[in-house]
């Protein structure tokens, strides 16, 4: 007895089934072989215009510290590594020789005001030889005495004259001289008390007490405490950059940590040797976080900036001002204008729209129409 066949509904139930299944495997191998792309999400925020740098901290001066006058050192309070505040006493030089010469032009101050104060030795020879001159007058004009001789006596008294004029001026210079000479003796006494030019750390000890130093002589090495953030900038991002602008900077020895920052200074002119441009900077710096002469970093400087731009990671941005942009499954690649750049985004002024899943990373990879799948990454 022959079994019976199946219907032809049945049948086609059953084909459309298999169909379905092949399909939907179909469709699942199809989709989970779609590579993956990871996108981030447009947002709005605000956009920056920035421009980079380098830069060093420096001591505010880190130099020699040097005797402006010769001796023996009679005391020294330094000490490598030792701590010190501005006006200090570091070093005494024996001032005994210059007390001594001190002591001496006061001395010959004393006599020379005496001289200024008694006038000229030849002073009362004047008046005498007025007092003649003056009788002889009087006997000329009564023709007692001969016009020629009374000429010749009144010439002999306007020479001693003279000549008691110039003694005066000579003791008055010699006077301002010893008072000159004493003014530079206690100038040079002061310079042999050598104190701190500010406050510091000494770093090297070049000379010690009972040492004899030569005029100029270095005597110890001197680092200031205080610091200067010097930045460097390439010509083409020097020519906006103003004194009171905002920055942010960045410390190799700190991380990832950035620190607001302020120009305060913008030097107009170049390196020869680097042709780079130098700005000085004040960086708020916290508690615990010293600035250490010789380290680097980076700093960004805020030029201008916008409200509600729309925004895009710059590692998302192809070298021709183009994204990746994810359409339905698809990726399409589209044109953007771009605006102010930052650091790590940027500001995008016409192509995209609050929301759009652009392509983030290994752009490369991929083709525009290509299907994919998505993982969103934070901005």
């Amino acid at each position: 007895m022959s079994s019976p066949k199946p219907s032809a509904p049945n049948l086609g139930i059953r084909l459309a089934v298999v169909a379905g299944f092949l399909l939907v495997v179909y469709f699942g191998v199809s989709y989970s072989l779609r590579p993956v792309v990871k996108v981030v999400a447009v947002i709005k925020d605000k956009s920056v215009r920035t421009v980079p740098g380098t830069v060093e901290v420096k001591a505010e001066f880190d130099r020699e510290l040097k005797s402006a006058v010769g001796g023996r050192i009679k005391t020294s309070a330094v000490d490598i590594g030792k701590r010190v505040f501005k006006n200090d006493v570091l070093f005494q030089i024996d001032t005994g020789d210059v007390d001594l010469e001190i002591e001496r032009i006061k001395n010959e101050i004393e006599a020379a005001r005496k001289k200024v104060e008694l006038g000229s030795t030849f002073r009362q020879e004047v008046l005498n030889s007025k007092d003649t001159l003056d009788n002889l007058e009087r006997q000329t004009k009564v023709g007692s005495y001969p016009a020629a001789e009374f000429e010749k006596q009144k010439r002999l008294h306007e020479q001693l004259q003279n000549k008691m004029i110039l003694d005066e001026v000579n003791n008055k210079l010699a006077l301002a001289n010893f008072e000159n000479s004493l003014r530079a003796k206690e100038l040079e006494k002061t310079k042999m008390t050598i104190t701190a030019p500010s406050d510091g750390v000494v770093t090297a000890v070049l000379a010690r007490e009972g040492d004899l130093i030569d005029r100029n002589a270095a005597i110890a090495n001197y680092l200031a405490v205080g610091r200067t953030v010097e930045g460097k900038l390439s010509e083409e991002n020097f020519r906006d950059v103003k004194p009171g602008q905002k920055a942010t900077v960045r410390f190799l020895t700190f991380g990832q940590d950035h620190y607001n920052a302020v120009i305060s200074k913008v030097l107009p002119s170049a390196d020869p040797l680097t042709q780079r441009y130098s700005i000085y900077l004040d960086v708020a710096m916290p508690e615990g976080r010293p600035l250490t002469p010789g380290i680097t970093g980076e700093v960004t400087i805020i030029l201008d900036q916008r409200d509600n731009a729309l925004l895009i990671p710059r590692r998302a941005l192809l070298s021709n001002d183009s994204v990746y942009v994810v359409d339905g499954s698809k990726l399409a690649l589209r044109k953007v204008v771009k605006g102010y750049e930052g650091l790590n985004f940027v500001e995008v002024i016409t192509g995209l729209k609050e929301g759009d899943l652009v392509v983030a990373e290994e752009q490369d990879r991929f083709y525009d129409g290509e299907r994919v799948k998505t993982r969103l990454l934070s901005n």
